[in-house]
């Protein structure tokens, strides 16, 4: 079929006007034919030698010219079909898939503001965009870092497809680099109470993203009964998230718990110095010097100045307690101004 259209197309070249508008239906029957037989990338020149024959009418060049582009980015031509689709866009009244198809070849291109663009229109004509050209407004939203637009379209999809995980990292991680931590917790925290987010990985996320959006008790609540139920590995990594988790949540005796149990199972002198920075900082002096005594025989240099502070600390006290008149003692306020400073938590 397709060779006897071409023989016939061949047999009107030269001719008059009646004869170029029968070559270049042949040439279109050709490049139809040719399409059938999964021939698209000559189907493709035959609709392109039919449009450049005269005397061809607006309506057909115009049919033709979709039909190619059509053709030209289903084989892989992007360029070349992004640029004939859109001067047949930039004359004619676009159909959705039409738009839709130039977003996805000007993302192909990663021509990302220009796709953005064509999201745009694509939106606005598509009242209820299915799944995968959600998936490609929020990645070309993502990459033209317009990070917004693109978190907007993320929670419609998870809307449509609340089973798909990479869906809900995606946002998650989104709304973490617009900085809205609080955010991301609670969608990380959505998506694993529906169970599409599981396993040690994402409940370490959902532990880091509580304690980066605010709610760092919470964190801690979820680490330790993971910790305690055999969730996780009882690691020192695990351990030490755990304290600076109860740390952050100002939970003072849990975070003390949480730090000398993480010290005496590691041995390392700053974890020693650390409880006991924070005893200090609380006001647990017996815990501090416990901590201080012990970072010090292991080494850490700072534990015998944070030793001096606390002793001075101490001491200030004494002095500062009301002798039998009723005045505190004048030595205690002059060593009081002395040491204005105590603490490194």
């Amino acid at each position: 079929m397709v060779e006897a259209a071409l023989a016939q197309a061949r047999r009107l070249q030269g001719g008059n006007a009646a004869d170029r508008w029968a070559q270049a239906l042949y040439l279109q029957l050709a490049a139809t034919a040719a399409s059938r037989q999964g021939r698209d990338v000559q189907s493709a020149d035959l609709l392109q030698q039919a449009r450049d024959i005269a005397d061809i009418d607006a309506e057909h060049r115009a049919r033709w010219l979709r039909q190619e582009a059509h053709l030209r980015l289903h084989t892989g031509q992007t360029e070349h079909g992004s640029e004939l689709l859109g001067r047949w866009l930039a004359e004619h009244d676009a159909g959705t898939a039409d738009l839709w198809l130039m977003a996805q070849a000007q993302a192909s291109l990663s021509h990302w503001e220009q796709a953005a663009t064509w999201v745009e229109r694509a939106m606005q004509h598509d009242a209820d965009p299915d799944e995968v050209h959600l998936s490609l407004a929020a990645s070309v939203y993502q990459h033209a870092g317009r990070e917004e637009q693109a978190l907007s379209i993320l929670d419609r999809l998870l809307a449509q497809a609340p089973d798909d995980a990479e869906q809900w990292r995606r946002a998650a991680g989104l709304a973490q680099r617009l900085g809205d931590h609080g955010r991301a917790a609670a969608l990380w925290e959505a998506g694993w109470r529906r169970g599409v987010l599981q396993g040690d990985r994402d409940l370490l996320t959902r532990v880091r993203l509580h304690v980066a959006g605010g709610t760092p008790a919470r964190a801690a609540e979820i680490l330790q009964a993971a910790l305690d139920n055999g969730e996780l590995e009882d690691s020192l990594e695990y351990r030490r998230l755990l304290a600076d988790a109860w740390t952050a949540a100002r939970d003072r005796q849990r975070a003390l718990t949480a730090w000398r149990t993480l010290a005496e199972r590691s041995g390392k002198g700053d974890d020693w110095l650390r409880l006991g920075q924070l005893a200090h900082a609380w006001g647990e002096e017996a815990i501090a010097s416990t901590a201080f005594q012990r970072a010090d025989r292991l080494g850490v240099k700072e534990a015998e100045a944070w030793q001096a502070y606390l002793k001075n600390d101490q001491e200030v006290q004494v002095k500062k307690t009301p002798d039998r008149s009723g005045q505190a003692s004048p030595r205690g306020d002059s060593d009081q101004n002395d040491s204005s400073v105590h603490t490194g938590a």
